[in-house]
């Protein structure tokens, strides 16, 4: 095996890496010579004023192929703050390989600081530089030379994130319904489960409820007496006369002497007498403000419970027709009674749901809600399973989302005799929500490969697939294992051929001269997808070339 002379390195957070690193360590300390390696840290000024920056360096001078791990992260420097820090440059000398890494670095409070030491891993060793003193001074204005203006007003900056006043409504209007909706069940179940005793035990309940009521010694005359009139009436509507709660009182004791006549109430005319007063006096009570005396009450009260008690006995007993009625009359009021519930089941249940879709769209967003719950195609390739394989000769190691199939590209003859082999592997389209290829190219003997050119290629091939409007930008790239390449980003508007619609769309191509060939891997979404977005990140970050030749 032969080792390419290439370091690698990378900048990602030291905690993570222990593991991985001792591993690592372990591996190359079979291949690690005899240089000694060193770091050193300097900064071009410890005197600067608000706002001014310190470029601080560190060098690494060590062996070609150990892994490096720079101080990474917004409070590696803290008190003072990163502005910029630039990939590490990387020079060869004497056999050996020097790493210079540069931060800039500056503070907006004047005082007294200090750049705090760092931690370098080369290969399994740590390095710790020097700590450096920082005075930052305030900015002088000469008032006589600078103008003075008067102090703005204050202006009141909204918060990064409030929920909005409709929704506070919205919540409160349902938690109120969801209240009322609450009461009006609890109350129709309670008068449902009054109503299913007989009449005449219900009456009796109503009557002892009126003696403990106490209206009697609080002088409540006219609640008393619609109280006794109305249980006298109820009992009479559901044993006797289905109109006896809307009959005035003439017309029940007309309807009482009729039934009395025709034999089917077997009634005293001194009942009929005695129900008659009690319900012109309950009339008066009620409507002309009158008020009988306490005594005369309470004698209503136990003429009322004799009456019914004769009221009851001198009802027939029903035929076998009437309690066949009777039975068929119950059985579709339970089946009403069972609609109502599920009815008022599903709208509680609506209510449930509105409520909790509200809460989430509250504080999650509209957008999370939508994508989580209804599906958002580049969302679920995001949260899937991602695969990780090599790719091509010369291979390339990527992580995807789904398993790139192969495919094929279209080769010019005159370019196909300088190749030995080319592959291509894909997913998805130009015209799909999330489009990624992977290409290789394996060149015969020593071919010098013109890397712009490649680049200037690009545009034309994209052309050739349907895409317009393209704005291309570039700029140089590195993996996580240290190769470098050239990586071509921008947008462009993929033109559907059937509709004639065009759909705007991000891309990222990453450019490689690798081990005698040629890769590239394409990444293309749709423009405003955050997830398609950190998929193409993901998939950038995971990008990985075999640097060892046979």
């Amino acid at each position: 095996m032969k080792r390419s002379n290439k370091i690698k390195y990378s900048n990602i957070n030291i905690s993570g890496l222990l593991g991985y690193l001792f591993f690592i360590g372990f591996l190359f300390s079979f291949f690690t010579g005899s240089a000694q390696t060193s770091v050193t840290s300097e900064a071009d000024s410890t005197k600067i004023r608000i706002g001014e920056q310190i470029n601080y360096r560190i060098k690494v001078n060590t062996e070609e192929g150990n892994l490096v791990v720079f101080p990474e992260g917004e409070n590696s420097f803290s008190p003072l703050e990163i502005i910029e820090s630039p990939e590490p440059d990387t020079i060869r000398s004497e056999g050996n390989y020097q790493l210079l890494k540069e931060y800039f670095l500056t503070k907006f409070d004047s005082g007294h600081y200090v750049i705090p030491s760092q931690n370098i891993i080369v290969q399994n060793q740590t390095f710790t530089t020097d700590s450096i003193p920082v005075e930052v001074n305030d900015v002088v204005v000469d008032t006589t030379k600078q103008k003075l203006y008067p102090i703005k007003p204050s202006v009141e900056i909204p918060p990064g994130f409030s929920i909005p006043d409709w929704v506070w409504w919205l919540l409160g209007i349902l938690g109120l319904a969801g209240l009322v909706a609450f009461l009006i069940i609890r109350k129709k179940k309670k008068d449902e489960a009054e109503e299913e005793l007989p009449p005449y035990e219900q009456a009796m309940i109503e009557l002892q409820r009126l003696d403990n009521s106490h209206l009697l010694e609080k002088r409540e005359i006219k609640e008393y007496y619609s109280q006794l009139s109305f249980s006298a009436r109820k009992f009479l509507d559901r044993k006797i006369y289905d109109h006896g709660l809307e009959s005035t009182t003439n017309e029940l004791v007309q309807y009482l002497e009729k039934e009395k006549e025709t034999g089917h109430l077997n009634l005293k005319d001194q009942t009929i007498r005695d129900f008659q007063k009690i319900l012109e006096r309950a009339d008066l009570a009620k409507f002309a403000n009158s008020r009988p005396d306490v005594i005369t009450a309470k004698e209503d009260r136990s003429r009322t419970q004799n009456i019914i008690d004769e009221l009851s006995d001198s009802v027939p007993e029903p035929t076998e027709e009437e309690l066949m009625q009777d039975k068929a009359f119950l059985e579709e009021r339970a089946r009403k009674r069972k609609t109502r519930r599920i009815v008022f089941g599903v709208l509680a249940g609506v209510l449930i749901i509105i409520i909790g879709i509200s809460t989430l769209i509250a504080t999650k967003g509209f957008t999370y809600v939508k994508d989580t719950y209804l599906g958002h195609p580049t969302k679920e390739l995001l949260e899937g399973e991602w695969i990780r394989s090599e790719y091509g000769n010369p291979p390339v190691a990527v992580t995807t989302p789904k398993v790139l199939v192969r495919g094929e590209i279209n080769i010019p003859d005159e370019s196909k005799q300088m190749m030995a082999g080319s592959e291509t592997f894909m997913y998805g389209s130009l015209l799909s929500n999330f489009y990624t290829t992977v290409s290789t190219i394996k060149f015969k003997g020593e071919v010098k490969f013109d890397m712009q050119q490649a680049i200037d290629g690009i545009y034309a091939e994209l052309e050739k697939q349907g895409a317009r409007n393209i704005v291309m930008k570039q700029e140089e790239f590195t993996t996580v294992n240290g190769t470098k390449g050239m990586k071509v980003f921008g947008s462009l508007d993929a033109v559907n051929p059937v509709t004639g619609k065009s759909i705007p769309n991000e891309y990222v191509i990453l450019n490689f001269a690798e081990n005698g060939g040629f890769e590239q891997v394409t990444v293309i979404y749709n423009n405003g997808d955050q997830y398609a977005e950190e998929i193409s990140q993901r998939i950038e970050n995971s990008v990985q070339l075999n640097n060892l030749e046979e």
